[in-house]
Protein backbone atom coordinates (compact mmCIF):
# COMPACT_ATOMS: atom_id res chain seq x y z
CA UNK A 1 0.00 0.00 0.00
CA UNK A 2 1.29 3.10 -0.93
CA UNK A 3 0.43 6.94 0.94
CA UNK A 4 1.20 10.02 -0.65
CA UNK A 5 -0.19 13.61 -1.01
CA UNK A 6 -1.16 16.29 -3.31
CA UNK A 7 0.59 19.66 -3.18
CA UNK A 8 -1.81 22.79 -3.10
CA UNK A 9 0.30 25.92 -3.80
CA UNK A 10 -2.21 27.88 -2.11
CA UNK A 11 -2.58 25.58 0.86
CA UNK A 12 0.34 25.82 3.83
CA UNK A 13 -0.50 22.97 6.53
CA UNK A 14 -0.06 19.67 4.97
CA UNK A 15 -1.75 15.93 6.04
CA UNK A 16 1.16 14.37 6.86
CA UNK A 17 3.79 15.12 9.20
CA UNK A 18 7.31 13.47 9.65
CA UNK A 19 5.09 12.23 12.84
CA UNK A 20 2.34 10.70 11.31
CA UNK A 21 4.75 9.12 8.69
CA UNK A 22 6.72 7.10 11.09
CA UNK A 23 3.29 5.61 12.61
CA UNK A 24 2.23 5.01 9.05
CA UNK A 25 5.03 2.82 7.66
CA UNK A 26 5.06 0.98 11.02
CA UNK A 27 1.36 0.32 9.69
CA UNK A 28 2.51 -1.10 6.41
CA UNK A 29 1.68 1.74 4.20
CA UNK A 30 5.10 2.72 2.28
CA UNK A 31 4.86 6.65 2.03
CA UNK A 32 6.03 8.41 -1.06
CA UNK A 33 6.11 12.02 -0.96
CA UNK A 34 6.53 15.27 -3.50
CA UNK A 35 9.89 17.32 -2.51
CA UNK A 36 9.80 20.12 -0.35
CA UNK A 37 5.80 19.03 0.56
CA UNK A 38 6.52 20.16 4.69
CA UNK A 39 8.48 23.22 3.94
CA UNK A 40 5.61 25.78 4.25
CA UNK A 41 4.77 24.63 7.78
CA UNK A 42 7.73 24.08 9.03
CA UNK A 43 9.06 20.70 8.03
CA UNK A 44 12.08 19.66 6.34
CA UNK A 45 12.62 16.66 3.40
CA UNK A 46 15.09 15.15 5.70
CA UNK A 47 12.33 15.44 8.91
CA UNK A 48 10.26 12.89 6.67
CA UNK A 49 13.31 10.99 5.30
CA UNK A 50 14.45 10.29 8.96
CA UNK A 51 11.03 8.90 9.82
CA UNK A 52 11.41 6.53 6.75
CA UNK A 53 9.55 8.06 3.98
CA UNK A 54 10.75 8.60 0.61
CA UNK A 55 10.90 12.15 -1.06
CA UNK A 56 10.97 12.34 -4.77
CA UNK A 57 10.67 14.65 -8.05
CA UNK A 58 8.14 14.03 -10.41
CA UNK A 59 5.04 11.98 -10.79
CA UNK A 60 4.08 9.49 -7.90
CA UNK A 61 1.98 6.17 -9.34
CA UNK A 62 0.25 3.82 -7.71
CA UNK A 63 -0.77 5.16 -4.61
CA UNK A 64 -3.37 3.70 -2.85
CA UNK A 65 -4.68 6.97 -0.36
CA UNK A 66 -3.51 10.32 -1.26
CA UNK A 67 -4.01 12.57 1.92
CA UNK A 68 -4.42 16.18 1.64
CA UNK A 69 -5.81 19.37 3.71
CA UNK A 70 -7.20 21.00 0.69
CA UNK A 71 -6.43 19.90 -2.66
CA UNK A 72 -7.26 22.27 -5.88
CA UNK A 73 -10.23 19.91 -6.94
CA UNK A 74 -10.82 19.16 -10.66
CA UNK A 75 -12.30 16.78 -12.09
CA UNK A 76 -9.06 16.53 -14.79
CA UNK A 77 -6.67 15.27 -11.47
CA UNK A 78 -4.42 12.68 -12.49
CA UNK A 79 -4.63 10.26 -9.30
CA UNK A 80 -4.28 6.74 -9.00
CA UNK A 81 -7.54 4.62 -10.24
CA UNK A 82 -8.61 3.00 -7.48
CA UNK A 83 -7.35 5.13 -4.91
CA UNK A 84 -8.59 7.02 -2.15
CA UNK A 85 -8.66 10.69 -1.77
CA UNK A 86 -9.37 12.27 1.77
CA UNK A 87 -9.01 15.34 2.50
CA UNK A 88 -11.01 18.41 3.39
CA UNK A 89 -13.28 18.40 0.26
CA UNK A 90 -15.91 20.95 0.40
CA UNK A 91 -18.77 18.44 -0.07
CA UNK A 92 -21.34 20.92 -0.45
CA UNK A 93 -19.55 23.51 -3.22
CA UNK A 94 -17.78 20.62 -4.81
CA UNK A 95 -20.66 18.26 -5.54
CA UNK A 96 -20.13 18.18 -9.63
CA UNK A 97 -17.03 17.80 -9.06
CA UNK A 98 -16.29 14.92 -6.68
CA UNK A 99 -18.96 12.53 -8.60
CA UNK A 100 -17.05 12.96 -11.43
CA UNK A 101 -14.01 11.72 -10.06
CA UNK A 102 -15.90 8.70 -8.53
CA UNK A 103 -17.05 7.91 -11.78
CA UNK A 104 -13.04 7.91 -12.86
CA UNK A 105 -12.85 5.03 -9.98
CA UNK A 106 -11.60 7.59 -7.85
CA UNK A 107 -12.95 7.29 -4.41
CA UNK A 108 -12.81 10.89 -2.40
CA UNK A 109 -13.71 11.03 1.51
CA UNK A 110 -14.80 14.20 2.80
CA UNK A 111 -13.21 14.67 6.47
CA UNK A 112 -15.76 17.78 7.28
CA UNK A 113 -18.72 15.01 7.14
CA UNK A 114 -17.30 12.79 10.04
CA UNK A 115 -19.55 12.83 12.68
CA UNK A 116 -19.94 14.11 16.04
CA UNK A 117 -20.19 11.64 17.68
CA UNK A 118 -18.02 10.49 21.13
CA UNK A 119 -15.98 7.48 18.87
CA UNK A 120 -15.23 10.27 16.72
CA UNK A 121 -13.48 13.11 18.52
CA UNK A 122 -9.86 11.67 17.59
CA UNK A 123 -10.44 12.53 14.25
CA UNK A 124 -12.50 15.63 14.20
CA UNK A 125 -10.35 17.96 11.82
CA UNK A 126 -13.61 20.79 11.98
CA UNK A 127 -12.80 21.08 16.03
CA UNK A 128 -9.47 20.56 15.86
CA UNK A 129 -8.76 23.46 12.71
CA UNK A 130 -11.49 25.50 14.13
CA UNK A 131 -10.08 25.75 17.71
CA UNK A 132 -6.10 27.03 15.88
CA UNK A 133 -8.17 29.70 13.42
CA UNK A 134 -10.27 30.97 16.37
CA UNK A 135 -7.16 31.61 18.45
CA UNK A 136 -5.26 33.25 14.96
CA UNK A 137 -8.33 35.51 14.16
CA UNK A 138 -7.86 37.17 17.46
CA UNK A 139 -4.64 37.84 16.59
CA UNK A 140 -5.33 39.22 13.22
CA UNK A 141 -7.57 41.59 14.67
CA UNK A 142 -5.04 42.80 17.35
CA UNK A 143 -2.54 43.54 15.32
CA UNK A 144 -4.80 45.74 13.13
CA UNK A 145 -6.26 47.36 15.97
CA UNK A 146 -4.43 50.71 16.65
CA UNK A 147 -5.27 51.02 20.52
CA UNK A 148 -4.19 49.09 23.80
CA UNK A 149 -5.97 45.89 24.10
CA UNK A 150 -6.15 45.52 28.22
CA UNK A 151 -7.24 47.93 31.02
CA UNK A 152 -3.84 50.08 31.98
CA UNK A 153 -3.67 52.39 35.15
CA UNK A 154 -1.37 54.38 34.31
CA UNK A 155 -0.04 57.97 36.34
CA UNK A 156 -0.75 60.01 32.79
CA UNK A 157 -4.82 58.36 33.04
CA UNK A 158 -6.06 55.19 32.47
CA UNK A 159 -7.10 53.32 29.13
CA UNK A 160 -9.80 51.40 29.00
CA UNK A 161 -9.81 47.79 27.38
CA UNK A 162 -10.84 46.77 24.16
CA UNK A 163 -14.87 45.52 23.59
CA UNK A 164 -14.22 42.52 21.67
CA UNK A 165 -17.66 41.16 20.41
CA UNK A 166 -17.87 37.20 19.48
CA UNK A 167 -20.80 36.30 17.01
CA UNK A 168 -21.09 32.27 16.91
CA UNK A 169 -19.60 30.12 19.92
CA UNK A 170 -18.93 27.27 18.60
CA UNK A 171 -15.23 25.89 18.95
CA UNK A 172 -13.45 28.51 16.66
CA UNK A 173 -15.67 31.26 18.59
CA UNK A 174 -14.91 29.35 21.85
CA UNK A 175 -11.40 29.74 21.45
CA UNK A 176 -11.03 33.26 20.18
CA UNK A 177 -13.56 33.89 23.62
CA UNK A 178 -10.77 32.40 25.30
CA UNK A 179 -7.80 34.22 23.67
CA UNK A 180 -9.46 37.45 23.92
CA UNK A 181 -9.69 37.54 27.37
CA UNK A 182 -6.10 36.09 27.89
CA UNK A 183 -5.56 39.45 26.16
CA UNK A 184 -7.55 41.21 28.90
CA UNK A 185 -10.21 42.31 25.96
CA UNK A 186 -14.05 43.21 27.34
CA UNK A 187 -15.84 40.20 25.57
CA UNK A 188 -19.47 39.49 24.78
CA UNK A 189 -20.49 36.62 22.49
CA UNK A 190 -23.82 35.81 20.76
CA UNK A 191 -24.97 32.45 19.43
CA UNK A 192 -28.36 31.36 18.40
CA UNK A 193 -27.75 27.75 20.74
CA UNK A 194 -29.54 28.38 24.07
CA UNK A 195 -26.56 25.62 25.48
CA UNK A 196 -23.86 28.13 24.27
CA UNK A 197 -25.36 31.12 26.95
CA UNK A 198 -23.83 28.65 29.69
CA UNK A 199 -19.56 27.75 27.61
CA UNK A 200 -19.97 31.60 26.73
CA UNK A 201 -20.44 32.71 30.84
CA UNK A 202 -17.86 29.85 31.60
CA UNK A 203 -15.26 31.50 29.66
CA UNK A 204 -15.91 34.89 31.52
CA UNK A 205 -17.69 36.77 28.64
CA UNK A 206 -20.92 38.17 28.82
CA UNK A 207 -23.82 36.99 26.40
CA UNK A 208 -26.05 38.96 24.20
CA UNK A 209 -29.28 37.32 24.78
CA UNK A 210 -32.04 37.58 22.11
CA UNK A 211 -35.55 37.12 23.67
CA UNK A 212 -36.83 34.52 22.05
CA UNK A 213 -38.52 30.60 22.49
CA UNK A 214 -36.34 29.55 19.64
CA UNK A 215 -33.57 27.67 19.86
CA UNK A 216 -31.14 27.47 17.26
CA UNK A 217 -29.40 23.99 17.78
CA UNK A 218 -29.95 20.65 15.53
CA UNK A 219 -29.79 17.08 16.71
CA UNK A 220 -26.06 17.10 15.65
CA UNK A 221 -25.40 20.31 17.55
CA UNK A 222 -24.77 22.78 14.98
CA UNK A 223 -26.55 26.36 13.92
CA UNK A 224 -29.58 26.21 12.07
CA UNK A 225 -31.42 28.86 10.14
CA UNK A 226 -33.73 30.81 12.35
CA UNK A 227 -37.02 32.18 11.86
CA UNK A 228 -37.67 35.62 10.08
CA UNK A 229 -39.11 36.90 13.09
CA UNK A 230 -36.42 35.69 15.37
CA UNK A 231 -33.90 37.29 12.41
CA UNK A 232 -35.31 40.69 12.79
CA UNK A 233 -34.90 40.49 16.87
CA UNK A 234 -31.50 39.41 16.44
CA UNK A 235 -30.83 42.41 13.88
CA UNK A 236 -31.74 44.69 16.16
CA UNK A 237 -29.68 43.52 19.44
CA UNK A 238 -26.12 43.11 17.23
CA UNK A 239 -26.87 46.68 15.60
CA UNK A 240 -26.86 47.55 19.48
CA UNK A 241 -23.71 45.67 19.76
CA UNK A 242 -21.74 46.92 17.61
CA UNK A 243 -22.00 50.38 18.30
CA UNK A 244 -20.26 49.27 21.34
CA UNK A 245 -17.43 46.81 19.79
CA UNK A 246 -14.23 47.77 19.16
CA UNK A 247 -13.32 44.27 17.41
CA UNK A 248 -15.88 42.05 16.09
CA UNK A 249 -15.04 38.18 15.32
CA UNK A 250 -17.84 36.48 13.37
CA UNK A 251 -17.61 33.03 13.12
CA UNK A 252 -21.38 31.92 12.16
CA UNK A 253 -21.45 28.80 9.97
CA UNK A 254 -24.55 27.03 8.85
CA UNK A 255 -24.05 23.39 8.09
CA UNK A 256 -24.28 22.93 4.06
CA UNK A 257 -25.37 26.18 3.71
CA UNK A 258 -24.47 30.08 3.02
CA UNK A 259 -23.31 31.74 6.27
CA UNK A 260 -25.73 33.74 7.49
CA UNK A 261 -25.49 37.63 6.94
CA UNK A 262 -25.39 39.38 10.78
CA UNK A 263 -23.39 42.30 9.76
CA UNK A 264 -25.25 44.75 7.65
CA UNK A 265 -23.54 47.68 5.51
CA UNK A 266 -25.16 50.04 8.24
CA UNK A 267 -23.80 48.25 11.21
CA UNK A 268 -20.23 48.28 10.16
CA UNK A 269 -21.07 52.82 9.48
CA UNK A 270 -21.78 52.80 12.89
CA UNK A 271 -18.44 51.11 14.24
CA UNK A 272 -16.26 54.01 15.36
CA UNK A 273 -12.65 54.71 13.22
CA UNK A 274 -10.24 52.08 14.05
CA UNK A 275 -12.53 49.17 14.76
CA UNK A 276 -11.63 46.08 13.52
CA UNK A 277 -14.27 43.02 11.75
CA UNK A 278 -12.95 40.13 11.60
CA UNK A 279 -15.20 37.65 8.83
CA UNK A 280 -14.30 33.69 9.52
CA UNK A 281 -17.23 32.86 7.68
CA UNK A 282 -16.00 34.10 3.82
CA UNK A 283 -15.53 30.70 2.45
CA UNK A 284 -19.18 30.14 2.42
CA UNK A 285 -20.44 33.48 1.70
CA UNK A 286 -19.62 35.94 4.91
CA UNK A 287 -21.29 37.15 7.90
CA UNK A 288 -20.50 40.76 7.00
CA UNK A 289 -22.11 42.10 4.08
CA UNK A 290 -18.78 44.44 2.90
CA UNK A 291 -16.59 41.80 3.82
CA UNK A 292 -14.67 40.39 0.61
CA UNK A 293 -13.04 36.41 0.97
CA UNK A 294 -8.91 36.64 1.37
CA UNK A 295 -9.16 40.27 1.45
CA UNK A 296 -8.43 42.98 4.06
CA UNK A 297 -10.16 46.12 3.24
CA UNK A 298 -11.15 49.94 4.69
CA UNK A 299 -14.76 50.53 4.79
CA UNK A 300 -15.52 53.92 6.73
CA UNK A 301 -12.27 53.75 8.79
CA UNK A 302 -13.32 49.77 9.63
CA UNK A 303 -10.79 47.37 9.28
CA UNK A 304 -12.52 44.51 7.57
CA UNK A 305 -10.93 41.05 7.43
CA UNK A 306 -12.13 37.96 5.11
CA UNK A 307 -9.29 36.01 5.22
CA UNK A 308 -10.38 31.87 4.95
CA UNK A 309 -6.76 30.57 5.84
CA UNK A 310 -6.24 31.21 10.05
CA UNK A 311 -5.58 27.99 10.64
CA UNK A 312 -2.72 27.78 7.79
CA UNK A 313 -1.06 30.89 8.96
CA UNK A 314 -0.25 28.60 12.05
CA UNK A 315 0.72 26.16 10.08
CA UNK A 316 3.20 23.74 11.59
CA UNK A 317 0.65 23.53 14.53
CA UNK A 318 -2.51 23.04 12.35
CA UNK A 319 -0.58 20.45 10.89
CA UNK A 320 0.03 18.72 13.38
CA UNK A 321 -3.46 18.52 14.87
CA UNK A 322 -4.89 17.53 11.25
CA UNK A 323 -2.03 14.95 10.84
CA UNK A 324 -2.80 13.17 13.76
CA UNK A 325 -6.93 13.18 13.14
CA UNK A 326 -6.28 11.93 9.73
CA UNK A 327 -4.00 8.99 11.21
CA UNK A 328 -6.43 8.07 13.67
CA UNK A 329 -9.42 7.89 10.45
CA UNK A 330 -6.99 5.92 8.50
CA UNK A 331 -6.61 3.84 10.88
CA UNK A 332 -10.15 3.06 11.19
CA UNK A 333 -10.20 1.86 7.78
CA UNK A 334 -7.41 -0.69 7.88
CA UNK A 335 -8.00 -4.64 9.13
CA UNK A 336 -4.79 -6.94 9.64
CA UNK A 337 -2.93 -4.77 8.33
CA UNK A 338 -4.91 -4.07 4.88
CA UNK A 339 -7.01 -1.53 3.39
CA UNK A 340 -10.81 -3.01 4.05
CA UNK A 341 -13.23 -0.39 4.61
CA UNK A 342 -15.89 -1.27 6.49
CA UNK A 343 -19.10 0.54 5.07
CA UNK A 344 -21.40 -0.12 7.59
CA UNK A 345 -19.43 2.19 9.96
CA UNK A 346 -21.16 5.29 10.55
CA UNK A 347 -17.93 6.93 10.40
CA UNK A 348 -16.46 5.90 7.45
CA UNK A 349 -20.12 5.55 5.64
CA UNK A 350 -20.50 9.39 6.12
CA UNK A 351 -17.37 10.67 4.61
CA UNK A 352 -17.61 8.48 1.30
CA UNK A 353 -18.63 10.41 -1.57
CA UNK A 354 -21.00 8.44 -4.12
Amino acid sequence: MKLSTIINSKEKRVAITPETAAKYIKLGFDVVLPKRVGEPAGFSDSEYESAGAVVRDGEIADVTLYLCVKPFLSENMELSKGSYLIAMLSPFQNEEILKKLHLKGINPCALEKIPRITRAQSMDILSSQANIAGYRAVVEAMSEYCRVIPLMMTAAGTIRPARVLILGAGVAGLQAIATAKRMGARVSAFDVRRAAKEQVESLGATFVDVESDENGETVGGYAREMSEAYKKKQAEKLAEALKKSDIVISTAQIQGKPAPRLITKEMVYSMATGSVIVDMATETGGNCEVSEKDKKVNVNGVTVIGYTDFAGRVAYDSSQLFARNVFNFVSLMLKDGKLKLDTSDEIIQATLIK
